[in-house]
C-alpha cells in the first residue's frame, strides 16, 4: 500500500512531483520462456511478487488517470557490498572473506544450479536516475540480459581469494528449494534504447567487488581484536 498512499500524496499535494515505483522481476513469476521484457506476462508465485504487482499496477493506473509523472523500475537481481548478509550473493562474499583469514572453513549452500541476472545495484539506480530525466514517464526492464548460476559466483568468489571453492563448499539438504518459477533473465533492450542505459560493472567484477569489501571488513575486525589483546 506504500506506492498508493505517496502517490495519492502527490495527487493531492505536489501533482508536479515524479515518482518511481522500484519494481521487481518477481511480478513475472510463472515463466514459460526468456529474456522478460516490459510486455511479459505477469504472473507472481509468491506475497512478495502479488505486492509489487499491485503497486506496478496502481503506478500505471496514477500514470494513466492523473497525469502523473509515474514510472516503474522492474529492477532484475541486483547487488553490491551493502547486500543483506541473508541473501545468497553476500553469504558467498562474507563466507569466503571468513575462510580467507582462517575465521572459517566451511561454506555450506542449497542449490549450486540457482539461475538468475544478477546486476551491480550502482548501475541500477543510474537506470533509476535516467528514468526521471525523461520527458515523459514510462515502465522499464533493467537487467544485464546474462544469466549465471550460484556456482558461477562461488568459483569466481573463491577465485579472487585463491582458493578451490570445491574443498571448502558442501551441499546442505535443508538449504534446498524447488526452483520452479524458472530463470529470471531480463531483456533491457528498452532501456538502452529509449535512456541510452547499459551497466558497466561486469559479474565478475560485482562479485569480486562484494569480496574485497567483506575481506576488508573481517580484517579489520580481525586486526582490531589483535590489537586489544595485545594491549591486554
Amino acid at each position: 500500500m506504500g506506492a498508493l498512499r505517496v502517490m495519492e500524496a502527490i495527487r493531492r499535494h505536489a501533482p508536479a512531483a515524479k515518482f518511481l515505483q522500484a519494481s521487481s522481476a518477481e511480478i513475472f513469476g510463472k515463466l514459460e520462456s526468456g529474456p522478460q521484457n516490459e510486455l511479459t506476462p505477469l504472473r507472481p508465485r509468491n506475497p512478495y511478487g502479488a505486492a509489487k504487482l499491485f503497486a506496478h499496477h496502481i503506478t500505471i493506473n496514477y500514470r494513466e488517470s492523473y497525469g502523473l509523472f509515474a514510472c516503474s523500475c522492474i529492477a532484475f537481481n541486483h547487488e553490491s557490498p551493502r547486500r543483506g548478509e541473508e541473501f545468497v550473493t553476500r553469504k558467498i562474499s562474507q563466507q569466503v572473506a571468513r575462510i580467507k583469514l582462517g575465521l572459517a572453513d566451511k561454506l555450506k549452500i542449497g542449490n549450486l544450479d540457482g539461475c538468475r541476472d544478477w546486476g551491480f545495484a550502482g548501475d541500477y539506480v543510474r537506470a533509476m536516475w535516467l528514468m526521471l530525466q525523461q520527458s515523459q514517464p514510462d515502465d522499464f526492464v533493467i537487467a544485464t540480459g546474462v544469466t549465471h548460476t550460484v556456482k558461477d559466483i562461488l568459483q569466481t568468489a573463491f577465485s579472487c581469494v585463491g582458493l578451490d571453492w570445491e574443498k571448502h563448499v558442501e551441499i546442505d539438504e535443508a538449504l534446498l528449494r524447488p526452483d520452479k518459477e524458472g530463470t529470471l533473465w531480463g531483456d533491457s533492450s528498452k532501456a538502452r534504447k529509449v535512456l541510452g542505459w547499459k551497466p558497466e560493472v561486469s559479474f565478475k567484477e560485482l562479485v569480486e567487488m562484494m569480496v574485497e569489501s567483506d575481506l576488508a571488513l573481517y580484517s579489520q575486525a580481525v586486526n582490531s581484536t589483535a590489537t586489544a589483546i595485545a594491549g591486554d
